[in-house]
């Protein structure tokens, strides 16, 4: 059975480790095999926006455009519905392949057979 990990960051530049954190562990689930579902909420919701990773810096990180673009590759980015709300976001706003979902959808991949969550 294929492990599955789904993240979910709450942080953006307000908590720089804890965002760069979340992508890391995400993009090395990936290249370690597993199926990744990285969800943007909070602050983290602007990484969805095209050219938000690009001014995020954090010194001895891997470059956080890097990082979203290899989920995007081979995983699934989600953008919360409600936080795209709050930030006036729509589907026209955010980058190819980002989709905008609930939690209805957040709680059934967190409820999948062999499937782990972790929030940051």
């Amino acid at each position: 059975m294929p492990r599955s990990l789904i993240v979910k960051v709450t942080a953006g530049a307000d908590a720089p480790e804890r965002c760069a954190q979340a992508f890391t562990v995400a993009a090395t689930a990936l290249a370690a095999g597993a199926t990744v579902s990285l969800w943007l909420t909070g602050e983290a919701s602007w990484f969805a926006v095209p050219g938000k990773a690009a001014e995020f810096d954090l010194p001895h990180s891997a470059p956080l455009p890097g990082l979203l673009d290899a989920i995007l590759a081979a995983g699934t980015v989600t953008l919360c519905t409600q936080c795209a709300a709050r930030r006036e976001l729509t589907e026209s706003d955010v980058l190819p392949g980002v989709r905008i979902a609930g939690a209805a959808v957040f709680v059934e991949e967190c409820l999948t057979d062999g499937a782990q969550a972790l929030v940051y």
